[in-house]
């Protein structure tokens, strides 16, 4: 099964998404994507990688995938060089579940549990909708405020006891909030004021006083603060319980992160800004990292992201995909998740997944009472919807031999 084309979408609207779709000679096309820097990552498919695969056999993963990646310029990152590849290497796997009428889980080894526990991160509608995906800039609230009954952005930061009660109404109990960072944007990550601290805290006073300890609470911190002002706030933040604290410092230190991991009781999640397995290497050897996130939409797709969950797996740590991207990656981390033994969670959005993912594409993961059921179809089980092809802010480009 040759590779006879590779083409890209995307679209003014949805501007931070490219589709990836590998076409090949026997009819089967398999279905891509990565996040964020579209049109960068969209040239450098073209004008690098193309040429390069078209003519090869699609089924020979794991040779494509290195061939991608032994590229000079395509070091250890999350950046275009390991997104192409990520939304490529997607693709290929989508293809070969559909070859073999089989999903990707399956193909990956097959279901490691008949249901997979879910928690919501509190995004809103129109959060990373933009090109602009700065963690306060974004946050679009005003826009989103009327978008519809989970704008969990705004609700977490003015309502999160209210979040807490509605999130357990579907049987989700583990959310996860990002309360800190307007301080950290304004003061450089460097001190927090005694008022921004208390309107910091004030979503963790909400939840316990509503709901007590039924909703588990994950603090994302997008690697905005530097490492003795991490240290302060994770110990404040230990008196409400919180499940894990994520990315408190930027992630090129697994020293300055081990120093971070031993100074709390909380658990140190790392890290969708990891690009590759062996960045994830060093932080385990420093006992830097709990749990382990990845993004295969960054770090290199599903063929990457299941030796970091077994490698993970090895250091005995559990293993947990991030997702807050579009509904391809959302949907191929979900069968990473079926796959592994060592999975403990699965990042959603409800707000995605209830509202523009349902733009995008044919169908989506069934999420019930806290969990998401496995994907049913060959391949991802999903496909893009007629109407993007039809988009008239569509921008296609197509390499072929």
């Amino acid at each position: 099964m040759k590779i006879t084309a590779i083409e890209t979408l995307r679209t003014e609207e949805f501007a931070n998404v490219l589709w990836v779709r590998v076409h090949t000679d026997g009819g089967v096309i398999g279905l891509g994507e990565t996040f964020y820097g579209a049109g960068a990552v969209e040239a450098h498919i073209h004008d690098t990688l193309a040429g390069r695969l078209i003519g090869r056999n699609a089924l020979h993963i794991e040779a494509i995938h290195r061939d991608m990646l032994n590229l000079p310029m395509a070091q250890s990152s999350t950046g275009v060089e390991y997104r192409a590849a990520s939304a490529i290497d997607i693709a290929l796997w989508d293809a070969f579940g559909k070859l073999c009428n089989q999903p990707v889980h399956q193909m990956l080894g097959g279901l490691c549990r008949p249901k997979q526990r879910v928690y919501n991160t509190c995004a809103g509608y129109a959060y990373v909708r933009s090109t602009n995906i700065k963690p306060v800039s974004n946050w679009n609230r005003k826009e989103s405020a009327a978008a519809g009954p989970y704008e969990d952005l705004n609700g977490f930061m003015t309502r999160a006891d209210a979040v807490a009660e509605s999130l357990l109404e579907s049987g989700i109990t583990a959310m996860k909030i990002w309360p800190f960072d307007p301080a950290a944007m304004e003061n450089d990550g460097l001190y927090i004021t005694p008022d921004q601290l208390k309107a910091a805290l004030e979503p963790f006073e909400k939840i316990r006083r509503a709901v007590g300890d039924k909703m588990e609470i994950m603090v994302e911190f997008h690697s905005l603060w530097n490492l003795p002002m991490a240290k302060k706030l994770a110990k404040i933040l230990e008196q409400y319980n919180p499940t894990w604290y994520e990315d408190p410092i930027r992630m090129n230190s697994p020293q300055a992160l081990a120093e971070y991991a031993r100074s709390t009781s909380v658990w140190t999640c790392a890290s969708e800004t990891l690009g590759s397995r062996f960045p994830y290497k060093d932080m385990l050897d420093r006992d830097a990292m709990h749990v382990v996130m990845a993004d295969l939409c960054w770090t290199g797709g599903l063929t990457e992201g299941r030796k970091i969950a077994s490698m993970a797996d090895t250091y005995h740590r559990p293993f947990a995909p991030h997702d807050c991207i579009g509904p391809v990656g959302f949907i191929a981390g979900i069968h990473a998740s079926f796959s592994q033994p060592n999975t403990l969670i699965q990042e959603s959005v409800r707000a995605f997944y209830t509202g523009w993912y349902k733009e995008l594409v044919t169908i989506l993961p069934v999420i019930q009472d806290g969990y998401v059921l496995p994907m049913e179809g060959p391949g991802l089980g999903t496909e893009l919807l007629s109407a993007v092809f039809e988009r008239p802010d569509l921008i296609v480009r197509r390499s072929e031999a």
